[in-house]
């Protein structure tokens, strides 16, 4: 009686276990490149490691005193002050001129292909790259842009720094930014205005809708969770702002282009002191956070 009342015992689904086995060797592996290295970055910051010193004397647990000296430091508070300034600058320009290009292209009878090819152009360019393009370009001693505002009148052009000058280092940075991410952001929307129905369109058409009304009441609802991604992605990346600036102008001149990304490379990575570039890398993912999340709420409730 009682073997006939027992369960069932339950066979190996090979077909439900199938999908887990194949991605098990790829869950280990991002476990071990991201919950690893999170792990320890949290824990050295609260400690004083230096990976010189960790070696003879080893390290101690100091609590709360690298984030102390962090906010302490006036080119710490500076680097959080250019870096979220950049940011939002940098993302709302790149957005705009993105979604207007893509508009534009979008309403193109011929030539999109063309079109779309050539501006993908500066995105697909490696930031070192571009970064040392636009050095020469910009060059004092033999830049071409420098000479043609020579010859065009501005005779003071003749031998000025970009770079090191107080009063366009910083917008000098985010112009070529916005050069080479713009493309990103038009390729992405691009991408959403094909999906918008032409039905919308001729409808609001018939109603006497004009072009502006029709963009304002057609093409952007439609779009929109696209907008806030873009939003979204350009804050996480600008925010690590770092090649530029250190091959351009080192976080000169007085400071104005350094970022969080430079000062953590400039107090952190090259002295070996990883306990303070830790505490600087936490401070950076808590602000990455923070002015994300009005951008993931809004997506969320756009749906």
């Amino acid at each position: 009686m009682n073997q006939g009342l027992s369960k069932p015992k339950r066979k190996f689904d090979e077909d439900k276990a199938f999908p887990h086995i194949m991605l098990a060797p790829t869950i280990v592996v991002m476990l071990i490149m991201t919950v690893y290295p999170i792990a320890f970055t949290i824990y050295y910051s609260f400690t004083d490691y230096n990976l010189l010193k960790a070696v003879k004397k080893g390290y101690n647990f100091i609590a709360f005193d690298n984030f102390t000296k962090l906010f302490q430091n006036a080119v710490f508070r500076t680097a959080i002050f250019n870096t979220i300034k950049f940011t939002i600058f940098a993302v709302l320009a790149e957005t705009i001129i993105g979604l207007l290009i893509a508009v534009f292209v979008n309403s193109l009878p011929k030539g999109q292909k063309v079109m779309r090819t050539l501006l993908l152009l500066p995105y697909l360019l490696p930031t070192v790259t571009v970064a040392l393009a636009w050095r020469m370009l910009l060059s004092s001693n033999y830049g071409p842009i420098n000479q043609w505002l020579v010859d065009m009148g501005f005779k003071d052009m003749a031998n000025y720094n970009w770079f090191y000058h107080i009063g366009t280092a910083f917008w000098t940075v985010w112009l070529i930014d916005v050069w080479q991410n713009v493309p990103f952001v038009f390729l992405l929307l691009y991408a959403s205005l094909q999906g918008v129905p032409t039905q919308q369109y001729e409808a609001a058409h018939l109603d006497g809708a004009n072009m502006f009304q029709r963009f304002w009441y057609v093409t952007l609802p439609n779009i929109r969770s696209s907008i806030f991604l873009c939003l979204l992605l350009r804050t996480i990346d600008t925010f690590r702002l770092f090649d530029k600036v250190n091959i351009l102008t080192q976080g000169g001149p007085v400071n104005t282009t350094t970022t969080i990304t430079q000062y953590l490379y400039a107090f952190g990575i090259k002295t070996l002191n990883f306990g303070f570039g830790s505490a600087g890398a936490l401070v950076m993912t808590i602000l990455v956070l923070l002015l994300s999340i009005p951008y993931i709420r809004t997506a969320i409730g756009s749906k």
